[in-house]
């Protein structure tokens, strides 16, 4: 995606004549306008001047954020993101202020309150209105952005918000000029009636006033939207501006941006790290909340990995540099939360069509509301007040950011917790999915195997066993070995158990075999050690015990005696029961994915608490298992390794675990950094609240207008009097988008991993679940079907199985060899494969 910079947008009409514009350009593909940050961000084949042009014609300004094949340093990004824009408006309110006072003195306080005036001023009438017109035309000149945008627009035929706040400041000041000339034509002629008439026909006060409390509510909308930005800043702020590089025993600081991969880079207690790296030499506790979230620094030693933007905590180390510039873990975070920005949340549709059409009708309101109160019999001067009282009190700039502030708050909420949405659509949609498929190794479990059971044969002691176990396992290349390796050492003793195995040779798919001094020592499975000893019943239904729990028993033996079992497991983390019951409570179904082998895969979803467990999927079965999934549900997929990447694409929200493999994070639509299963259910709520508040800010933008233009132009005043002085219209409009934002910045302090409302949750996907036409996915029965070759097929299986009463629907696939059953009430599984089987098909599991 290339982005661009937007300069000259005011409001939600303005982001949608650049997307329109730019739409049209041959080549382009997709674009998407940020009114927030006012960016652009377009995808497709088209030049990057025919954009810019495109751009231009519809009366913007555009420029590239950066070459394609480059990257904006990390003080050029935050000079980006820098409040720029509140510090001019706050001088030119400060100079509005001023003149508006003295305007205000002699427009109100003088006619109204008797406040005194010189001498010279007192009955001269039209010197006090010269000198309303001077004031109100110096605010004017001040405020003189309002009319070049909106003029400008309106000459593009794309009328913005500012167009509307011109109109309506201009017209005021225009038919105030006229009501000063006809006053001094009455003085001249001595009608001193007439004199008084047109002096209450004077609107400057409310020409300067509209441009003034515009100039306030922008003010408090750009200070609001500098505030939607901190996450990101805040993270950028972390990035080290230099490196203390290490080479031919000296050491020398440079900037960050000179480092280069393979350099050695050394880090004190208390220095941020520059770069990604591997510790070479030392070793310390580094807090990588800047990253993760966690406050809790994570101990290192050589040969761990180090990030940019974390903080050395205790030791000296040197480190080798393996990414640099934007290619480091925070660089990439950053661009994912400015891409996620860039881009636009489906829901923000809604608002993109009513904006394009709203400026135009609100014009043509006001011109109707003028014309009709004129026709009515009204004079020109209270028409007039109806008609600028509709153009400035509606606001299509609430419109605009009812959606792109919530999803930047949203970001910026995940990225402090370690939780990294890549677009808008993902933090939308997270929070829709009925359905988490989560992978086993790596996911649920710990993806790292460990020793959990020790059982020693008859009179053998522990120290024997592990003797024999460690000297066979050391030399093999085999993740059970690297486990029981792993637990002798990690026992602070090794040296006792370090006797050297002779003749070692590995038998493939079965174990290891070797010499202990003068003995024969063997190490495997139970058909492989069977060869060399007895094994007990006893012992062989332990092991039989061992496996049903998932784990996998390894048997040693030396000689012609059996020494022992040795159970290795890749356990389940912490927090991942814990995890799957929080989805569970909000109303998620939860499947478990995994090639293992049913009976330890059952065994671990037992543990793990999940709903459904599908085993001995291959690969590239993965992806089918989720596209079938998909028919009874919107699902997320949760996985980490190279093998998970086509399901993570299949799945409608893909999940990576931030400590998988770089395949996994590029096909995920959310990327975990702290590699925790709660994340899920955390990343879950934050999608909902941040919907639940778009839904909010739409709702009271539309609510405003809705409410507030009738009352501008009078529709209430037969029959309830009610009307709306054109400041007042003013007023309320400056303050909408700044309810807005500030609305959005509400999120900052949802609590994403309170379970409170998860219950609420949980009722209203149960209605969604009631209203969906795919049945009760608790109703849902998988087959696998062996001996369906084409539709001809599918079509006697559909039609056997629909037979079967309780049967509302079965989806067939004879390419994946499955058949999904809808039931209206439990039907046993026996009946459904007869109904197959008679067919001459074979069932060969029914889930």
């Amino acid at each position: 995606m290339e982005q661009y910079n937007v300069t000259g947008m005011s409001c939600a009409a303005c982001q949608a004549r650049v997307e329109k514009a730019v739409s049209k350009v041959p080549g382009v593909e997709s674009c998407s306008v940020s009114l927030l940050t006012n960016s652009m961000g377009v995808e497709g084949t088209a030049p990057t001047d025919v954009i810019i042009k495109a751009v231009e014609a519809a009366g913007y300004g555009a420029s590239v954020k950066g070459a394609k094949n480059s990257s904006p340093s990390m003080q050029e990004q935050e000079d980006a993101l820098a409040d720029k824009t509140t510090p001019v408006l706050k001088k030119r309110l400060t100079a509005s202020v001023i003149f508006l006072i003295v305007l205000m003195y002699f427009s109100m306080g003088h006619m109204m309150w008797g406040w005194p005036l010189p001498s010279v001023l007192e009955g001269n009438h039209v010197a006090m209105g010269l000198i309303q017109m001077l004031l109100t035309i110096i605010i004017m000149v001040i405020n003189q952005h309002f009319f070049i945008s909106g003029f400008k627009g309106l000459l593009h035929r794309s009328p913005n918000m500012d167009t509307l706040v011109a109109l309506g400041s201009g017209a005021a000041f225009v038919w105030s000029t006229y009501a000063l000339f006809a006053m001094t034509d009455c003085q001249v002629r001595g009608d001193m009636a007439g004199v008084m008439h047109y002096m209450d026909e004077f609107y400057f006060e409310s020409a300067a006033m509209i441009l003034t409390l515009i100039t306030v509510g922008k003010m408090l909308e750009a200070r609001s939207k500098g505030k939607t930005t901190d996450a990101l800043k805040s993270l950028m702020k972390l990035a080290a501006k230099t490196a203390v590089l290490y080479a031919d025993g000296q050491e020398t600081c440079v900037p960050v941006e000179q480092v280069m991969t393979g350099d050695i880079f050394i880090v004190r207690p208390g220095e941020n790290i520059p770069v990604d790296g591997v510790i070479i030499e030392g070793n310390t506790a580094v807090n990588e909340s800047a990253l993760t979230g966690e406050s809790i620094p994570v101990d290192k030693q050589e040969g761990d990995q180090v990030s940019a933007a974390t903080l050395n905590t205790s030791g000296y180390i040197k480190c080798r540099a393996t990414r640099v510039g934007e290619d480091t873990t925070l660089s990439k975070i950053i661009q994912m939360v400015s891409d996620a920005a860039a881009t636009k949340a489906p829901i923000a549709k809604i608002a993109d069509k009513v904006s394009g059409v709203f400026v135009p009708a609100v014009i043509t309101i006001a011109v109707i509301t003028t014309i009709v109160w004129l026709l009515c019999g009204k004079d020109l001067g209270f028409a007039l007040a109806r008609g600028i009282s509709v153009l400035v009190i509606s606001c299509p700039c609430a419109l605009g950011l009812a959606t792109p502030v919530a999803i930047m708050v949203g970001n910026g909420v995940g990225a402090k917790n370690g939780i990294m949405f890549k677009t808008a659509i993902s933090l939308e949609q997270t929070g829709k999915m009925q359905i988490v498929a989560l992978d086993k190794t790596g996911t649920i479990t710990e993806g790292e195997p460990k020793v959990t059971d020790i059982i020693t044969g008859d009179g053998i002691l522990q120290n024997e066993l592990l003797t024999i176990a460690y000297g066979l396992e050391r030399k093999s290349e085999h993740p059970l070995a690297k486990a029981v390796v792993n637990y002798v050492e990690e026992s602070g003793d090794k040296n006792s158990f370090a006797e050297e195995v002779t003749g070692f040779k590995v038998v493939a798919g079965n174990g290891l075999k070797g010499m202990l001094d003068t003995n024969v020592v063997a190490g495997g499975n139970l058909k492989f050690i069977s060869e060399y000893c007895n094994v007990s019943d006893d012992l062989r239904n332990k092991a039989d015990d061992l496996s049903s729990e998932g784990k996998t028993p390894l048997f040693f033996a030396r000689d012609n005696e059996l020494m022992g079992i040795i159970a290795v497991a890749d356990t389940i983390k912490k927090d991942s029961p814990h995890a799957i019951k929080e989805l569970q409570n909000m109303g998620i179904r939860v499947v478990m994915i995994t090639g293992d082998n049913e009976r330890s895969a059952k065994a671990i979803g037992k543990l793990a608490g999940v709903d459904e467990v599908i085993a001995g999927v291959l690969p590239e079965g993965k992806e089918k298992e989720i596209a079938r999934l998909k028919e009874q549900g919107s699902v997320i997929m949760v996985g980490d390794g190279i093998n998970d990447a086509p399901a993570l694409t299949r799945a409608d929200i893909g999940i990576a675990i931030g400590a998988g493999t770089d395949v996994a994070i590029d096909a995920a639509d959310i990327v975990l950094m702290k590699s925790r299963l709660s994340d899920v259910p955390a990343a879950i709520r934050l999608s909902k609240r941040t919907l639940t508040n778009i839904h909010e800010n739409l709702f009271w933008a539309f609510f405003y207008n809705c409410i507030g233009i009738p009352l501008a132009a009078g529709v209430w005043i037969p029959v309830f009097g009610w009307t709306l002085n054109p400041m007042f219209g003013a007023a309320a409009m400056s303050l909408s988008s700044f309810c807005v934002v500030t609305n959005a910045l509400r999120l900052n302090l949802i609590k994403i991993y309170d379970t409170g409302k998860d219950h609420i949750y949980k009722k209203k996907s149960r209605k969604n679940k009631n209203k969906t036409t795919k049945g009760d996915m608790a109703m849902t029965k998988t087959m696998n079907i062996e001996g369906m070759m084409c539709g001809h097929c599918e079509a006697a299986v559909k039609k056997a199985l629909e037979a079967v009463d309780g049967v509302t629907e079965a989806v067939v696939s004879h390419e994946n060899g499955t058949a999904v059953v809808t039931l209206s009430k439990e039907v046993d599984n026996d009946v459904l494969k007869k109904a197959v089987e008679d067919k001459d098909y074979k069932v060969t599991a029914v889930k």
